[in-house]
């Protein structure tokens, strides 16, 4: 502990003081959204710039304008107060209009992952209950190919937004941007109306089983989260400008970019897709001053060519989650970044942590009632005491972590009430609490003087989910579409590590049907990047003649993940599928040594 460390301690306590003031937790019923925020900054600042995107840019007083226009034209339709509906398009303005316009009139917006298409795609929109599907213009090929499943009768109408122009409105939709042209740009009244009980958003989670699940975000988390964002780990304000390349449709890229900008007034600067080579120039050209990140693009970063001035930009504080350790002070000290906010939560969770003193390698601390308890990772069990509950684990133990459920730490859940039910822990320490369980292994550790904070730090997921490529993948979900291949009699999916990659690489064990020999690969690779979004697909195959299950026949995979496609532990055949290959090939040492080394290129 250094005297500089006590000193960074005690200037933070002000700020920390504040505000923990401010997010304190407003009654269910006040009357309050993010759609009112962003009227209320198009007032207070209506000809700064809201958004660049793509060459444009546009004020808050035109964001606002084209909202109401939308909001106008939805209303007419006949979207009222509570009803649900489904949105597929990626990053631009007309996203964050449509999401402005649907909260100003209360209605709940579910925001589709643009890598879904066919049965996964079908049954988000379906469990949603929407009433209507927007869609833009890039996503008109996924949207058509399912619009006349049986289970998406509820659609009353799909809603087409342009975008290159270079597809006109198919006859089965209407032209939202067309609708909308002569409606009045005035604020609509239904704002006032909208209360922070209201459900605001559902944005999709892999979770552990099953196919996608939609967490429920209430107005009053989504106003708490952009609160944490702006006021304590980006510290914004009308003159900051915010790099936004994460897909939107995810929370962390919506929640403390997008929100704190709502609440403040800073530019939003919005790509659609990540660009490494384009990062520093566009930094530079529109003076970034914030960057909401996620552990693999600042990894990317690191691997570009180096220069003697990457450091000379205006950027100076980046908020984000999964920045791995092993980066974090050659990230910092390479482009000159002062503050790293790094945090931890999930769209559905109770839980969350935040870097507030500016800590190396911590998601920081938390006031939130939490606790890490003891689990066996190969059994994927948690473990308990003779008395059947929960047991601590001690300081600097990994352990999973718990969020009690509390009147101020709800658990908002699933649509699903099963789903929802599923994620609770009951009588973990003493008999009626109810614990949140977050799927993963946290630990504590040292930062030096925090004011007798503990901090905490990530270790890994458990169970059937992993990370990869940003996204939570769920075997089982994946394993259900390797089974569909006539070739397959079962498959069991994991994740494995690949030096320098952030997340797991998926890894599916296959056992092949009665009388096949030998997989066809190319019938495979196509089935597989027919039915699975790229984040999902296993990069690495294992033939078995057998899969190892438990005596409850649950699939065993703890000793398949400590083997991983190591050949000089697996006798089986193993195949890979390569960076930029859409064809699974056999896996040589050649290739394995250059993943040892990290150049595989993930």
């Amino acid at each position: 502990m250094t005297m500089t460390d006590v000193a960074t301690a005690l200037a933070e306590m002000p700020q920390m003081l504040k505000l923990a003031r401010e997010v304190k937790p407003r009654p269910l019923s006040t009357r309050d959204c993010f759609a009112l925020r962003v009227e209320q900054t198009a007032d207070k600042y209506p000809d700064r710039t809201a958004i660049i995107c793509e060459g444009s840019r546009t004020s808050w007083r035109e964001l606002n304008a084209q909202a109401n226009r939308y909001a106008a034209s939805l209303r007419r339709l006949g979207l009222r107060r509570g009803d649900s509906v489904s949105l597929m398009m990626e990053n631009r303005v007309a996203f964050v209009s449509t999401i402005i316009a649907l909260n100003k009139l209360g209605v709940t917006v579910a925001l589709l992952n643009t890598n879904l298409t066919g049965h996964p795609l079908v049954h988000c929109i379906a469990i949603t209950g929407s009433r209507m599907c927007i869609f833009g213009e890039e996503r008109l090929a996924a949207i058509g190919d399912i619009r006349q499943d049986p289970a998406l009768t509820g659609i009353e109408q799909y809603l087409f937004v342009t975008d290159s122009g270079t597809t006109p409105c198919p006859d089965w939709a209407l032209d939202l941007e067309e609708q909308a042209a002569t409606e009045d740009s005035a604020n609509p009244p239904q704002t006032a109306e909208v209360t922070l009980g209201d459900t605001a958003m559902y944005i999709f989670t892999s979770g552990t089983t099953g196919l996608p699940k939609a967490a429920v975000l209430s107005n009053r988390r989504y106003l708490l989260t952009a609160a944490l964002s702006y006021k304590a780990g980006l510290r914004c304000d009308v003159d900051d400008c915010i790099y936004l390349c994460l897909p939107l449709y995810h929370g962390t890229g919506l929640f403390l970019g997008v929100g704190a900008a709502f609440c403040t007034g800073a530019t939003m600067f919005i790509r659609r897709k990540f660009s490494a080579s384009n990062f520093l120039p566009e930094v530079r050209e529109h003076g970034v001053t914030c960057f909401i990140y996620i552990g693999e693009l600042c990894r990317y970063l690191l691997n570009t060519p180096e220069g003697v001035d990457d450091y000379k930009n205006p950027l100076g504080t980046i908020m984000g989650n999964g920045l791995r350790p092993d980066i974090w002070k050659a990230f910092k000290e390479r482009f000159g970044i002062q503050r790293v906010s790094e945090f931890y939560g999930s769209s559905e969770g109770n839980v969350g942590f935040l870097n507030l003193l500016n800590k190396d390698c911590t998601v920081g601390a938390t006031t939130l009632p939490v606790a890490l308890v003891k689990y066996d990772v190969d059994r994927d069990e948690i473990l308990r005491d003779s008395k059947g509950r929960c047991i601590k684990v001690a300081a600097g133990e990994p352990g999973l972590l718990l969020g009690k459920i509390t009147a101020n730490t709800v658990f908002e859940g699933y649509t699903s009430k099963e789903a929802t039910e599923q994620k609770i822990l009951r009588d973990v320490f003493k008999r009626g609490d109810a614990w949140f369980n977050t799927g993963d292994l946290m630990k504590t550790i040292d930062v030096g003087f925090a004011m007798g904070i503990p901090h905490y730090q990530f270790v890994d997921r458990v169970g059937d989910t992993f990370r990869w490529k940003s996204e939570n993948v769920s075997t089982n979900e994946v394993g259900e579409i390797l089974n569909a291949h006539p070739q397959i009699r079962f498959c069991n999916v994991y994740g494995v590590e690949i030096p320098g990659a952030d997340g797991r690489a998926g890894m599916a064990a296959l056992a092949l049907a009665d009388g096949v020999r030998a997989l066809d690969l190319d019938s495979f690779s196509a089935h597989v990047n027919a039915q699975l979004p790229g984040y999902a697909r296993p990069v690495f195959l294992r033939i078995q003649r057998e899969l190892d299950t438990t005596g409850t026949f649950k699939l065993v995979k703890g000793e398949l993940r400590k083997q991983a496609y190591d050949p000089d532990l697996v006798t089986d055949e193993l195949f890979v599928m390569k960076p930029g290959s859409s064809k699974y090939v056999p896996l040589d040492r050649g290739f394995v040594d250059r993943l040892r080394a990290g150049e595989g290129g993930y």
